[in-house]
């Protein structure tokens, strides 16, 4: 496993070897397995993300009643409204809630890399292979560029919400989002080195707050924030906008963040919106 993004990007400059297929490799190395078996592996998980989201069911609510149907609303908004938000944003958003509602709802989703956050990848890499009509491999490698983001960020700081709050969660979704779509896009390693940085320095300090500590509310609307978060990092990129602060040391603010937070913000439903009046309201009914 890798110690820092800038290890892996400094790689591919120097072997010309694509970021997406040095993390492969070192998959390859630590699971003892061939290229085929780590490709096959990395495409079945991106395949239940499609299904995750296809198989979305308006009409199926949480056991506390408290999520679901609201992809279903935005979808009819989108459709019917007056949204300000063009199709691909629209798409994204809804993806978003599909995904994060499937989870509440006890439906197949993937970790990626919590099930908290698990809306955020799938929404961002599902729309823009719409948009661009991108094959079900190149996605795969997209897939292993995020991998790649979400095993340094791990490594140097969590990816749990009990840890390190939700920027654990969300945050380090948004930003192995904002570095796939980079790839996407035709960005180097480097570049999606840098949406990881922007997109995750954004979301900083996010609280870990679940109402009646259930992965609910505002969890599931958090995906949505994740994934808009993912794209506008990743367009500010490719514009040549670059993070003043390299990823690694925006992952260790992370790490340090976090072990500084309240333990009522980090996961225990005791801080946060889920000590609000209504909040508490909320638990005390279910």
């Amino acid at each position: 496993m890798f110690d820092s993004i800038e290890e892996i990007y400094k790689k591919e400059q120097e072997s010309g070897t694509p970021f997406w297929k040095i993390v492969q490799a070192d998959d390859c190395r630590e699971r003892a397995v061939s290229d085929e078996e780590s490709f096959a592996t990395m495409k079945k998980m991106y395949m239940a993300m499609k299904e995750s989201a296809l198989n979305y069911d308006s009409h199926i609510r949480s056991n506390s009643g408290l999520v679901g149907g609201e992809a279903g609303q935005l979808r009819k908004y989108l459709d019917e409204g007056q949204p300000l938000v063009g199709e691909f944003t629209g798409r994204v958003m809804e993806l978003a809630l599909r995904v994060a509602e499937g989870n509440a709802c006890m439906k197949r989703i993937v970790a990626a890399p919590t099930a908290g956050s698990c809306g955020v990848v799938p929404a961002v890499f599902i729309a823009t292979q719409e948009k661009l009509g991108l094959s079900d491999d190149k996605m795969t490698e997209a897939l292993f560029v995020a991998a790649g983001v979400g095993a340094v960020i791990a490594k140097r700081a969590s990816l749990a919400g009990a840890e390190g709050g939700c920027q654990a969660e969300i945050g380090s979704a948004s930003s192995m989002a904002a570095a796939g779509l980079v790839y996407l896009k035709g960005g180097n390693g480097k570049q999606s080195a840098n949406a990881a940085a922007l997109a995750l320095k954004n979301l900083l300090g996010l609280a870990c707050d679940p109402v009646a500590g259930l992965v609910e509310v505002p969890c599931v609307k958090r995906n949505v924030c994740g994934a808009m978060n993912a794209v506008t990092s990743a367009e500010l990129t490719m514009a040549g906008i670059e993070s003043r602060i390299p990823a690694d040391e925006v992952f260790d603010a992370m790490n340090s963040i976090g072990k500084s937070m309240s333990p009522d913000i980090r996961e225990t439903g005791n801080g946060g919106v889920a000590a609000t009046p209504t909040g508490m309201k909320i638990a005390k009914s279910i």
